[in-house]
């Protein structure tokens, strides 16, 4: 599956929700930040060889078919590339719904401003749509009841690792 190329107005308005989130964010770094969302979501649908619908995908993961793609293979990637960068004014968390429920637990990235709670902050979810970048304000999502998952393997200290 070749990824979405996401045009200047997705990248706009997730740059406009970006900057929402705190009045000190500089609108450059919002910019930059969902610049980075953007190709990082583009790379991972090459990494894991997408498949769509992202139920099938899991059915090839999970039968060894794919090595990776679940939902939380988008949240941990993408929660371990942008704790790596550097984007003074906003913070990243691991998020999930449903959680321990089996075909219903979903997980994603949620960005905050920094030092925000997950609850004020911006959904990153690319798995929903097959790599097709969903987001919204976590209370503005309709489809799924978020909770920070800082309890999350890949979220504990010391286990972010340079150049992973």
């Amino acid at each position: 599956m070749a990824p979405h190329t996401a045009s200047q107005t997705e990248v706009g308005k997730l740059a406009i929700s970006l900057a929402s989130l705190d009045k000190h964010i500089p609108k450059k770094e919002a910019l930059r930040l969902s610049r980075d969302i953007f190709g990082k979501t583009a790379a991972l649908v090459k990494a894991f060889d997408l498949a769509s619908p992202p139920l099938y995908h899991n059915f090839l993961v999970n039968v060894g078919l794919r090595k990776k793609g679940l939902c939380y293979h988008w949240s941990d990637a993408l929660y371990l590339y942008f704790s790596e960068k550097e984007y003074p004014h906003f913070s990243f968390h691991l998020a999930g719904a449903n959680i321990g429920e089996y075909f219903f637990e979903h997980n994603a990235m949620v960005v905050t401003a920094k030092g925000g709670n997950v609850e004020e902050g911006i959904v990153i979810d690319p798995w929903r749509h097959s790599g097709r970048l969903y987001f919204s304000k976590v209370k503005d999502d309709k489809k799924y009841r978020w909770m920070h998952r800082p309890e999350r393997g890949c979220c504990r200290k010391g286990m972010i690792q340079k150049g992973k």
